[in-house]
């Protein structure tokens, strides 16, 4: 996996995915920045989110389930000092679907926690608390 950072004025920055895709990263306006796009510790929050909702909804298809929507939302906390790492995430999950079998959304929520998602465990070895709850919803 490779990717390439490149500067484009001020506290902006141009990154690339080694598959193409890229982001514009930027820093607030007291730190020079112009607010062009995400800070760099919220893509790492971002990434986090979306390779636990990745793994949620490929076990989800794989338990058969007819999900409709599946919404995650992290909410993390950083240290007061330099550097600032993040100390605790919480991941939920909002899971809407057709007869959804609730043991099959904890199960899949779980397996992401404990087994699939690389960033989460990743980061839980670096010493970062990360928690994960969920609800689910019937399909209107």
């Amino acid at each position: 996996m490779k990717a390439t950072i490149d500067w484009t004025g001020n506290a902006s920055f141009k990154a690339t995915s080694g598959s193409g895709h890229s982001v514009q990263l930027d820093g607030p306006p007291d730190h020079g920045g112009q607010n062009l796009g995400p800070r760099p510790m919220e893509m790492l929050l971002m990434g986090l989110g979306g390779c636990s909702a990745f793994d949620v909804m490929s076990i989800l298809k794989k338990s058969r389930q007819d999900v409709t929507t599946c919404h995650a939302e992290l909410e993390a906390e950083r240290a007061d000092a330099v550097p600032a790492v993040f100390t605790r995430i919480h991941l939920h999950f909002v899971v809407t679907g057709k007869n959804l079998k609730e043991n099959l959304v904890k199960r899949a929520v779980s397996l992401s926690a404990e087994k699939y998602c690389s960033a989460s465990i990743m980061l839980e070895k670096a010493g970062v608390e990360i928690s994960h709850t969920y609800e689910v919803h019937e399909a209107e």
